[in-house]
């Protein structure tokens, strides 16, 4: 077998690997963020099930994506799991958490 054929080849391999991997790490946090999100709702008082709902498809695609670009994921999970007191005024969705609960004040831990 001509060196150049193999090297190619591995080369090819290694590519795809890389690739594959990429893509599970992309749907890895995609899910974490999911997760995320519906603990979100949940903890700020919003009823799941209104992610299912037509009429608020929109909103919780909008929400939904800010939760895909968010920087404080690490105080997020902290916040959800009660290890960090105070409201969810760092969430970039805590404004629109409160207009689907219907409440102007602050949410509490």
């Amino acid at each position: 077998m001509n060196p150049t054929l193999f090297e190619i080849g591995a080369a090819i391999i290694m590519v795809a690997v890389s690739i594959a991997l990429l893509v599970w790490f992309l749907r890895y946090l995609a899910a974490a963020s999911g997760r995320r999100m519906m603990h979100m709702l949940t903890r700020a008082g919003v009823d799941p099930e209104v992610a299912k709902h037509g009429d608020t498809e929109a909103i919780i695609q909008d929400v939904r994506s800010r939760c895909l670009k968010c920087r404080s994921e690490d105080l997020c999970d902290r916040w959800l799991a009660g290890k960090v007191e105070g409201d969810n005024n760092f969430c970039p969705n805590a404004q629109i958490f409160r207009l689907l609960t219907g409440t102007t004040g602050r949410i509490a831990p």
